[in-house]
C-alpha cells in the first residue's frame, strides 16, 4: 500500500512515503543487521549538550519479553501490534548529570525516534509509535531503573495488506494521510 504524502513543497521521498501502519507481516522476522541499523541511526541524533538521554529496550516477536509486553499495551494497540516483528520501548533519563530535571530529554528522544523511523523506512520497514500504553506496568516488565521514564513503544516490521485488520484498525489503515496546513502550524511573529 502506498500512502505518499501530498506536500506543499518537495520533500525527500523517504519522508513523503513514510507512514505508520498497523498491519504487519506476521511471518517477517527482523534481523540483527536491521535492528542495529535503526538503533545506530537513533544513536546519531542530535541532543542538547550531547547528553543523549534516550534509552531503547528491544523485544523481538516470539520472545518471552515481547509476549510479556503485550498486556502493557492499551486494548486497541494490544489487538493489532503483536504481528509486528519487534517492539522498541523508548525511555529517557529524567535528570541531567547535575541532578536537575531535564528540560529537553523528551525532545531529544523524539529526534532519535525520528531518525530511527526514517532509517527503518529506508530499509523497507515501517514503524508505528504507540502512546497508548500502561507506563507503570511496562516499566516494571522492562525492569527499568528509577532514573528512566518510559515514553512510548514502537512497533517495527514489514507492512502487510490492510485487509488482515478489522473494524476501526482497518478503517484507520486505509484512511488517507492528512496533516494540518503549513499556515496552521507556522506562527508568524509581529514585525
Amino acid at each position: 500500500m502506498s500512502k505518499t504524502a501530498i506536500t506543499a513543497a518537495p520533500i525527500m521521498p523517504v519522508l513523503a512515503n513514510r507512514w505508520s501502519p498497523r498491519s504487519y507481516d506476521a511471518t517477517y522476522e527482523i534481523n540483527q543487521h536491521e535492528l542495529l541499523s535503526v538503533l545506530e541511526a537513533a544513536r546519531w541524533a542530535p541532543s542538547a549538550n550531547n547528553l543523549q538521554p534516550w534509552r531503547f529496550s528491544v523485544a523481538k516477536r516470539g520472545t518471552e519479553l515481547f509476549n510479556k509486553m503485550v498486556p502493557g499495551l492499551n486494548g486497541f494497540n494490544a489487538a493489532w501490534s503483536p504481528t509486528a516483528s519487534a517492539y522498541i520501548a523508548v525511555s529517557v533519563v529524567k535528570n541531567n548529570p547535575d541532578g536537575s530535571p531535564s528540560a529537553t530529554a523528551h525532545y531529544d528522544a523524539g529526534l532519535a525516534v525520528s531518525q530511527l523511523t526514517i532509517q527503518a523506512h529506508e530499509l523497507g520497514l515501517h514503524v508505528h509509535t504507540m502512546g497508548g500504553i500502561n507506563h507503570v506496568a511496562l516499566a516494571e516488565t522492562l525492569d527499568l531503573p528509577e532514573e528512566l521514564q518510559l515514553l512510548v513503544v514502537l512497533t517495527i516490521g514489514k507492512v502487510a495488506p490492510a485487509e488482515q485488520l478489522e473494524g476501526p484498525a482497518y478503517e484507520r489503515e486505509i484512511a488517507p494521510r492528512t496533516r494540518l496546513d503549513l499556515d496552521e502550524i507556522v506562527l508568524v511573529g509581529k514585525p
